[in-house]
């Protein structure tokens, strides 16, 4: 164990992360499946960036947003899953302390850059369904950015609360996560000090994120459902309708798992069963995302098109 004297004090310099399983022959396959999902999640949302970049059709906020999801999912996948291939490869995957807390910290920003991306096209669509007429100016280049500059700093102060609390506890005995990366709540397990106002800070900072993202979500498709069954048209009710589809896979893929992992009582589940639903919501949504924005909207489709004819 790496530790280090600190006055009468001995503390941790290092965890070891027990990863998911110790089955060689079941290391080997899982290595090969997130390996091939992280490629795809980095192809998949490096091309939908570069896409929005260089269509001129898909140059207008849902997209611009779009973008910024795509890149937060690199950044979300990225911070975890590297680190979680190379468990896969060593008897014992040692992290620092400083490591530790660089991939908590990032973990969280990337997260929670996702839940307020998620809400902002919410609120896009609401104002494109509900205020056509409108929608140039309520959703001006201007408002974008600033919507993106809120969505950025209110992430970074969520982060923030994960790292100051992180850095302030005291590890003092066992240094062994039980998890694939440096979860918050492992660690609290592992502290050896009174953490009871920091983890109230957390709680306190992740818990008004997810119910401003949820109530802005919420309220957003209340007004969207009411707004398309007034509409007389069958057809420009499913037109706007198909236009939420996406976002709407998104938000249920994405806030489902969070649900499930961090609001059900721990009791109904095993840490294994922890791992297989971080699993999926760190390494497999990322990779979703692309697809299903990909696969289900015309205008991406088209774009893509357009552009490999010009290729061609």
């Amino acid at each position: 164990m790496a530790l280090q004297e600190d006055g009468n004090h001995t503390s941790v310099t290092e965890f070891i992360l027990l990863g998911l399983t110790d089955d060689p022959i079941l290391r080997v396959i899982l290595f090969t499946i997130i390996l091939c999902i992280y490629l795809v999640t980095v192809f998949g949302n490096l091309s939908t960036i570069l896409l929005i970049r260089v269509s001129s059709q898909l140059h207008h906020p849902m997209y611009f947003f779009l973008s910024h999801l795509a890149s937060a999912d690199i950044g979300y996948s990225s911070s975890v899953t590297p680190n979680m291939l190379v468990n896969f490869l060593v008897e014992n995957n040692p992290i620092t302390t400083l490591g530790c807390g660089i991939q908590l910290g990032s973990g969280a920003f990337f997260g929670t850059v996702e839940c307020f991306v998620l809400a902002v096209m919410a609120y896009d669509r609401f104002v494109a369904i509900c205020s056509p007429l409108l929608y140039s100016t309520k959703m001006s280049t201007q408002v974008c950015v600033q919507l993106l500059v809120v969505a950025y700093v209110s992430s970074f102060l969520n982060a923030s609360s994960f790292t100051i609390s992180f850095f302030s506890f005291y590890f003092c005995g066992p240094n062994r996560i039980n998890h694939f990366f440096c979860d918050f709540a492992p660690l609290v397990e592992l502290s050896c000090s009174d953490d009871s106002v920091l983890i109230a800070l957390v709680t306190i900072s992740v818990g008004t994120v997810v119910f401003i993202t949820v109530l802005i979500i919420a309220v957003s498709y209340f007004y969207i459902f009411i707004t398309i069954l007034k509409m007389r048209s069958t057809g420009g009710r499913h037109k706007a309708f198909s236009t939420c589809t996406s976002h709407l896979t998104a938000v249920t893929l994405f806030y489902g798992t969070i649900t499930f992992i961090y609001v059900m009582p721990k009791s109904n589940f095993s840490t294994d069963q922890n791992k297989v639903v971080s699993v999926f919501y760190i390494v497999v949504i990322p990779m979703l995302n692309p697809l299903i924005y990909s696969l289900r909207n015309n205008e991406m489709k088209d774009a893509l098109k357009r552009y490999i004819g010009k290729k061609k």
